[in-house]
């Protein structure tokens, strides 16, 4: 009788400890799950391109590295250096396309395909966006040339002939209606 009541302790406190270890690998995976903020670059692009593919291709893993390649050679600025790292680029050195183009194809959400991707090549989180400028409000003589000049790009115009900041300035007042809509 004393040899069953041990061992029934003792079969109680093992249910117990196990559970606890569940609890605590439960928390310990919800802490280190990879965040937007940590990856944002990555976090939008997979969002952003899952969204784009049909039914009939997002079953078939070649068919998305296919597509995959396409909405790259639009891609500018840091979605342009995430293609290049995951080889969607002519240009790319290396390609781990496999590793967006299986997951995807299994419905796997962005977040767990960019753990994935940072395990292979930790580049690809330390990528993001640039702070956007309100062109509304902001003061051009305060930007740099480099700022300057990336507004410029994104708007796909060019300052041809300008040498100094208030030619930059200059270019980008003149293009400002046709860019920036004031609200009423």
């Amino acid at each position: 009788m004393v040899m069953d009541l041990n061992y029934n302790r003792m079969i109680s406190f093992s249910a117990v400890f196990i559970q606890l270890l569940l609890v605590v690998s439960v928390i310990i995976g919800a802490i280190s799950a990879l965040k937007p903020e940590d990856c944002e670059v990555c976090f939008k692009v997979v969002e952003k391109f899952g969204n784009s593919l049909s039914a009939d291709i997002r079953k078939d893993p070649k068919k998305i590295e296919d597509e995959f390649r396409k909405f790259c050679k639009g891609s500018k600025s840091k979605e342009n250096r995430f293609c290049y790292y995951l080889g969607g680029l002519d240009e790319s050195a290396t390609g781990i396309l496999g590793e967006l183009s299986k997951p995807l194809s299994w419905s796997m959400p962005a977040d767990k395909i960019c753990e994935k991707l940072k395990k292979k090549d930790n580049q690809i989180c330390d990528l993001r966006f640039d702070k956007t400028i309100d062109l509304k409000t902001v003061d051009l003589k305060k930007l740099k040339v480099r700022d300057l000049k990336k507004i410029l790009n994104d708007w796909d115009e060019t300052c041809d002939g300008c040498l100094e900041k208030s030619d930059f300035i200059k270019r980008i007042e003149e293009l400002k209606p046709q860019y920036v809509h004031s609200e009423l």
